[in-house]
């Protein structure tokens, strides 16, 4: 408890994976955001078009896959790369769990306003397995979900033949962590297994094969072999490299061309509402988030908006004390139908995760620590 500390400038806690701080105490995510001040957004640019060049095929062919929820920031790459940069995209989801029906009306909204789409939708039981063995085993309540945008994603460019690939932001860089590829526009499978699937992807899929899962109905979690990726030259890329990443800017524009709404209650665990809203699942994770590194959503939306100039610290540090302890229980029922498990095996595995360091069981878990 006596080394816990925050970021001096935002309200990023020690405890963030991967997090690192300079000798005035900025973290990581906030001395990025002072040296894109520095950077050469022009050039960058011009990396861009060359790599956009190298794929344009000026026909009837897809000239690249983003990658869509229907939310701010997919939207905004999918509308910049179409208009602005004139490319065919070809949009693509990976069919989320436990929808909310505002997220399926975004999406529709989006593709209504003019972008070709795929939906993959996984097998029901691969998914669900690969979820509950990552709610136990990692505490990670949509592990299959994680795999499934980036494997699934790769499956569908590798059968289209589109070897050009859009994510939205590096949140290794943008938010502090790794920052490996700060520098570096193109990054690869290994970048994404390490980092995005915290090195748990082999281990779990082996446990669901032990589970009884086929390779059938591990298709669309699983990577192409590197055979078949050994002459596909398959690029990726976060659109967020290119240009100065403002998330609240996406959300104008995703708002404005694509259809976006906003929930009509706050997000659970925050004050906003108009992003991560496309499923039920995500406030788990975010609580699971809090109990075991203890920061939760306010904490990342906060520091992103600190960062952003919208807020000052001390603001921040309010709205963490009001909405940071998320806790939804009101969902536990519908989680406890998903994963097929009992309220019991539920509410321990909870307990099995929570940061005793950093928390105490009263009705539930607590903070034993205040955001200074």
């Amino acid at each position: 408890m006596k080394d816990i500390f925050w970021c001096k400038n935002c309200v990023t806690m020690s405890t963030r994976p991967r997090i690192t701080f300079d000798n005035r105490g900025f973290c990581s995510a906030c001395q990025w955001s002072e040296e894109k001040k520095k950077i050469d957004w022009q050039k960058r640019q011009n990396k861009l078009e060359t790599l956009l060049k190298e794929h344009r095929s000026n026909g009837s062919k897809y000239d690249c896959i983003t990658t869509v929820s229907g939310g701010k920031d997919g939207s905004y790459v999918s509308y910049n790369i179409k208009h602005k940069h004139k490319m065919n995209p070809l949009a693509v989801t990976f069919r989320p769990i436990m929808e909310t029906e505002i997220g399926k009306k975004n999406l529709h909204s989006f593709i209504d306003s003019g972008y070709d789409h795929i939906h993959v939708t996984p097998d029901k039981e691969a998914m669900r397995t690969i979820n509950k063995i990552g709610l136990i085993d990692m505490g990670f309540p949509y592990y299959g979900w994680l795999m499934g945008i980036h494997t699934g994603v790769l499956r569908v460019a590798l059968q289209m033949n589109i070897p050009l690939v859009f994510y939205s932001e590096d949140g290794e860089v943008e938010y502090g962590g790794d920052a490996k590829f700060k520098d570096q526009g193109v990054y690869d499978v290994e970048y994404q297994i390490s980092r995005y699937m915290e090195g748990g992807y082999q281990k779990i899929i082996d446990k669901a094969k032990d589970e009884g899962m086929t390779n059938r109905q591990l298709y669309w979690f699983t990577y192409p072999s590197k055979e078949e990726l050994k002459n596909f030259n398959l690029q990726l890329t976060h659109y967020g490299f290119y240009e100065n990443w403002d998330p609240y800017r996406n959300y104008v524009l995703a708002k404005e061309k694509c259809g976006l709404q906003e929930s009509q209650t706050l997000n659970q665990g925050s004050y906003t509402n108009f992003a991560q809203t496309d499923q039920k699942i995500y406030e788990l994770h975010v609580y699971f988030m809090y109990l075991k590194f203890g920061f939760g959503r306010t904490t990342q939306d906060a520091g992103i908006d600190v960062r952003r100039g919208a807020m000052s610290r001390s603001q921040a540090v309010q709205l963490v004390q009001m909405y940071d302890d998320i806790y939804p229980e009101k969902l536990f029922e519908e989680y406890c139908d998903y994963y097929k498990m009992n309220m019991k095996d539920f509410q321990e595995n909870i307990d099995k995760w929570a940061n005793k360091d950093l928390f105490e069981k009263k009705n539930r878990w607590v903070p034993k620590f205040k955001i200074k």
